[in-house]
């Protein structure tokens, strides 16, 4: 996990988000084993204060579950969860800006597809 921390969040919340994200790009799949807090805290130089916080916000949403003893693991259905979550938070809390700045800059949906499929190396319609 390769993480560049940034001032505009909380640390702990950067964490989850990151395995958040890894969750989704799946390379934390059902029943993986997270990184223990203390190998974290070492790794990036964290109070282990800080990534109990962040995996405990995991267990409370239930994406991650402790086993005593074991460590912390991803849950059954935690990627599903998480798409649902995030495709609501996306279109209640970023897409309206998004939104307000294409609508600016005069863009249109057709133009926006082209561009990224264009980007991406894929052949235009």
């Amino acid at each position: 996990m390769a993480v560049i921390w940034n001032d505009k969040a909380p640390i702990y919340r950067q964490l989850k988000e990151q395995v958040v994200a890894m969750i989704l790009d799946e390379r934390l799949q059902a029943g993986d084993a997270l990184p223990s807090v203390r190998q974290i805290a070492a790794d990036f130089q964290l109070n282990p204060i800080t990534v109990s916080r962040a995996y405990q916000e995991l267990v409370d949403e239930k994406i991650v579950e402790t086993k005593r003893g074991l460590g912390m693991f991803v849950l059954d259905g935690a990627k599903e969860k998480l798409l649902e979550s995030e495709r609501l938070r996306f279109l209640r809390e970023e897409w309206p800006a998004t939104l307000l700045r294409i609508q600016r800059l005069g863009l249109d949906l057709s133009e926006l597809v082209l561009t990224q499929k264009e980007t991406n190396g894929q052949e235009t319609i």
